[in-house]
């Protein structure tokens, strides 16, 4: 079993760039906008008009005071014209047109949509917010990074629990807090049990790629910041329909175990993160407001873009995660 892969650093600075702070450049070679030269408010674009989008980044695109919802591409125009509509802004058919008239992009499409997607609007000095995964390949992924770099756009994950307003700042706490000895977490959905009328039960990337791909990001963005980097997957092993058991080995010394599901029964249906250590045991709060988590993820991009400084969840912290749900499924179908 494989340990860590390298983590892409970020470029120095340039001539007259501050220690870590880079300055973007547009692929046409105009440099990419800041909130310190910006005229008026960001203007922050959606790609992407599913029931994520609808429901969730749309509506806190619209309702941000602090920005300029500037228009919606999807690959379906009916629904893009219909999303457009609902929220006051304009629907595009041309997704370059849509980069060329905004500073920021926020993505709602399937990973392996999003991530060439996300490249080419890092490279047209579009600022990003991601959906997670950034990709399900580490080659994807990897290749968003990389044009980030390049460009040195500022970059957000909207990985949920490090934005929601119960979730986030626990993280932040039993972080500094340190001393932990094992993380036990379990996810268990039931988007493909029998009934299930989710919307998202629809989707044919999670059918495919299963829980570990789809909710297994918000687990990481939990045990990582908090256990430390994965070390190594000590094991994986697919339990009933598409759930995936892991035995991780973190930086810290901390162990921890996962348990990732989308077809669990309705009456099961479950998430929790529970920490034990120093400090004795404790449990992560319950959260909601999707809109307001996203919004809050919102304020994560403008706040890298405004200091040019990296946020903890970007998108090279995206591309960890997708190494580490890598060599888990790996793990998981050399075993099956």
């Amino acid at each position: 079993m494989r340990g860590p892969g390298a983590v892409l650093t970020a470029p120095g600075p340039g001539p007259g760039e501050a220690e870590g702070v880079r300055t973007p450049v547009r692929c046409d070679g105009r440099t990419a906008g800041t909130l310190a030269d910006m005229d008026s408010k960001p203007r922050i674009g959606l790609l992407g008009t599913g029931p994520w989008a609808g429901r969730t980044h749309a509506p806190a695109l619209a309702a941000h005071p602090g920005i300029t919802f500037s228009g919606v591409w999807g690959r379906r125009p009916e629904a893009t014209a219909a999303l457009a509509a609902a929220h006051g802004t304009k629907a595009y058919d041309d997704v370059d047109a849509l980069l060329a008239a905004s500073d920021a992009v926020a993505f709602a499409l399937p990973p392996d949509v999003q991530a060439p997607l996300a490249a080419r609007a890092a490279a047209a000095g579009c600022h990003l917010l991601l959906d997670k995964p950034v990709a399900t390949s580490v080659a994807g992924a990897r290749e968003v990074a990389e044009a980030a770099d390049r460009t040195g756009v500022a970059s957000v994950v909207f990985c949920t629990l490090r934005f929601a307003s119960d979730t986030a700042p626990w993280v932040e706490e039993q972080a500094a807090l340190g001393g932990w000895y094992l993380g036990q977490a379990h996810w268990l959905g039931a988007l493909f049990s029998p009934g299930s009328t989710s919307a998202y039960a629809a989707s044919p990337w999670r059918r495919e790629k299963g829980g570990l791909w789809d909710v297994g990001p918000h687990v990481l963005s939990v045990l990582l910041p908090v256990l430390g980097d994965v070390k190594e997957v000590t094991s994986a092993v697919a339990g009933p329909g598409d759930a995936r058991h892991l035995v991780l080995r973190h930086a810290s010394g901390a162990g921890s175990t996962v348990t990732l599901s989308l077809s669990a029964p309705a009456a099961a249906s479950e998430a929790g993160i529970t920490l034990f250590g120093d400090h004795g045991r404790v449990v992560m709060p319950s959260w909601a407001d999707a809109v307001g988590s996203f919004g809050a993820a919102v304020d994560a991009l403008l706040g890298a873009v405004r200091s040019g400084r990296a946020h903890p969840c970007d998108v090279r912290f995206g591309l960890r995660v997708t190494e580490i749900l890598a060599e888990a499924e790996a793990e998981a179908e050399a075993g099956a």
